[in-house]
């Protein structure tokens, strides 16, 4: 369908109809504007939604159809590096606030045969990487999926079945589902689409077998079985989107590398000062597990570029498989291409590529925690009644460990003592 400038209406088949949009979520701070039907105006739009009695149709997403993979594409051979995943990193910043702004992009990074691309009909397992949010100092990190399908003649992505997981365990203020959802719902549903409210990345590792795939998919339908049942629990600095997708490869028999911790002293140290700063354990907790978390599990983007890096070292046989979905892929990938989404124009502050690194992440926040910009959203905790019998207890905390010898040695008593007299005495300095 082609939309109309204003919004109010669209063509299809040479005739036109009234056009209306599912009501916004309360929570939501944004929403299509008129930027977003200047920009949707030329291009053609595949939409869901439904028909209201009065002829309406209602759209749920907005999904453009120049957003699909060019066969035609010239390749961008990733340069020979000493450190190869900085050129991977690179592709999703290879336009500025990675792309956000930009047009869709192509970017076939290797081919088994070079300019071999009978690639309709052929299974991928694809990563998804989502950059950072203009408007909330928590979303820095970014997001992190997995998603499987198969290439249709056209290019089209909008198909691709996304596993998305968030956390069920507070409201999210967008509606997004930690469910499997095609990536048209994924990326440009109108409330909780991630391309709404920040750029994308995608990498599709083109297959000759559906065997790779299928054992992918499969674990994550169990998976999801597990963590819809708290089973497995959502946690943003141990058990995240990246953690969770990256484990479960790793199961598989897929050895993903790990890029260890980003500095188990200053999560030592983090854990007085932040009891000292904030006189709560909480975030002296939180501090200590993201900087003690191996990066991979922790940070979208590293998990993104190690994964894509493993997968072009098997395919490319500078890496020896040893797992079972490890040799599956070092025979089965004929090609990897990414894909740059742009974010949809809207009320909403343009976002940026994802923060690689704690050090990154930290970089970007204001210096001054008054300034920073986060979306309170409402608890959901899960029903008691609906925990099973056999619900093994949570796991202990990492940062246990340092909490109970901090406060054995007196450390943390002193410090949460001599952080009230701080904050008692510095309004009286004002």
């Amino acid at each position: 369908m082609r939309i109309a400038p204003d919004g109010t209406s669209f063509r299809v088949d040479g005739a036109t109809a009234p056009l209306a949009l599912v009501p916004k979520i309360p929570l939501n701070r944004s929403w299509v504007d008129a930027s977003t039907f200047a920009w949707l105006a030329g291009r053609t739009v595949t939409t869901r939604g439904e028909t209201r009695a009065d002829g309406a149709f209602v759209a749920r997403t907005l999904w453009p159809e120049d957003w699909r993979l060019d066969d035609r594409a010239p390749s961008i051979p990733l340069p020979a590096s000493r450190t190869p995943r900085l050129s991977i990193r690179g592709l999703a910043r290879s336009a500025p606030r990675g792309g956000a702004a930009s047009p869709p992009e192509t970017h076939p990074i290797w081919e088994r045969v070079r300019g071999q691309r009978d690639w309709t009909g052929k299974p991928v397992l694809a990563f998804v990487l989502n950059g950072a949010q203009g408007d909330d100092d928590e979303a820095w990190g970014g997001h992190f999926a997995l998603a499987t399908g198969r290439l249709p003649a056209d290019g089209r992505l909008s198909d691709l079945l996304v596993a998305n997981f968030y956390t069920l365990d507070s409201e999210s203020e967008k509606g997004i589902l930690a469910a499997p959802v095609p990536l048209d719902n994924y990326l440009a549903d109108l409330n909780s689409g991630q391309n709404w409210y920040r750029p994308s990345y995608v990498m599709l590792a083109v297959l000759r077998d559906e065997r790779a795939m299928a054992l992918v998919q499969g674990a994550l339908n169990r998976l999801y079985l597990q963590f819809w049942r708290h089973r497995l629990e959502y946690r943003h600095s141990s058990m995240n989107c990246a953690a969770i997708s990256v484990d479960m490869l790793r199961a598989l028999g897929w050895t993903i590398p790990a890029k260890g911790p980003a500095d188990r002293l200053r999560g030592w140290l983090a854990v007085p000062a932040k009891v000292f700063a904030e006189g709560r354990f909480g975030p002296a907790r939180t501090a200590y597990e993201y900087l003690t978390e191996d990066r991979t599990r922790l940070m979208p983007a590293a998990a993104f570029e190690e994964a894509v890096f493993s997968l072009m070292q098997l395919a490319r046989g500078a890496e020896l498989p040893h797992g079972r979905l490890e040799s599956m892929l070092a025979e089965d990938v004929t090609a990897l291409v990414g894909v740059r989404f742009p974010q949809i124009p809207s009320s909403r502050a343009f976002g940026t590529w994802p923060a690689a690194n704690p050090r990154e992440y930290l970089d970007a926040l204001p210096t001054d925690p008054a300034d920073l910009k986060v979306v309170p959203v409402p608890p959901r905790p899960f029903p008691q009644e609906l925990r099973e019998d056999d619900l093994e207890p949570r796991p202990p905390r990492r940062s246990n460990l340092p909490i109970i010898l901090l406060t054995a040695t007196g450390i943390l008593p002193l410090a949460w003592i001599l952080g009230a007299l701080w904050r008692m005495l510095r309004p009286a300095r004002k």
